[in-house]
């Protein structure tokens, strides 16, 4: 059966309010972050990987944008995040060599398992801000980050 051009604009006309509703989405572009760890130290366990989108709250696990873990490879470690909305972002990292899904710490705090962020390194005392560890994302990005 065909439609006569009559009921081609109704039908249009009908569901023109769904191309209203999708439109705003249509211009969210999703992008996606490759991320290379270098200074793996073995392959025993996993690399965890929070991203973060705001300062507030950052390096709280509650409060984490995205997670996600990958299995370790000694030397080097790839992994790629996917559909990340154009924004800016932080990256923290650390290898899970012992499997118990947490970081490992001294009596002081200080991190026993190897520990990572995007554009920043570990201070004397503590860890880096999240402004220290942000960076922008409006394109498909490639990131290299150094355990220490």
């Amino acid at each position: 059966m065909l439609y006569s051009s009559v009921d081609f604009a109704i039908t249009m006309k009908k569901y023109s309010w769904l191309l209203l509703f999708a439109f705003p989405f249509l211009g969210m572009s999703q992008y996606s972050l490759s991320v290379e760890v270098q200074g793996v130290k073995s392959s025993l366990g996993n690399i965890n990987i929070a991203i973060y989108n705001r300062s507030q709250g950052f390096l709280e696990y509650e409060e984490v944008f995205k997670v996600d873990r990958i299995a370790a490879q000694e030397a080097t470690t790839n992994f790629k995040i996917m559909d990340l909305p154009n924004g800016e972002y932080a990256v923290a990292i650390f290898h899970d060599e012992n499997g118990n899904d947490k970081l490992d710490t001294n009596w002081l705090g200080i991190p026993k398992e190897s520990v990572a962020f995007s554009n920043a390194k570990i201070k004397a005392f503590g860890p880096p801000s999240y402004k220290e560890c942000a960076f922008n994302l409006n394109r498909d990005l490639d990131l290299k980050m150094q355990f220490n």
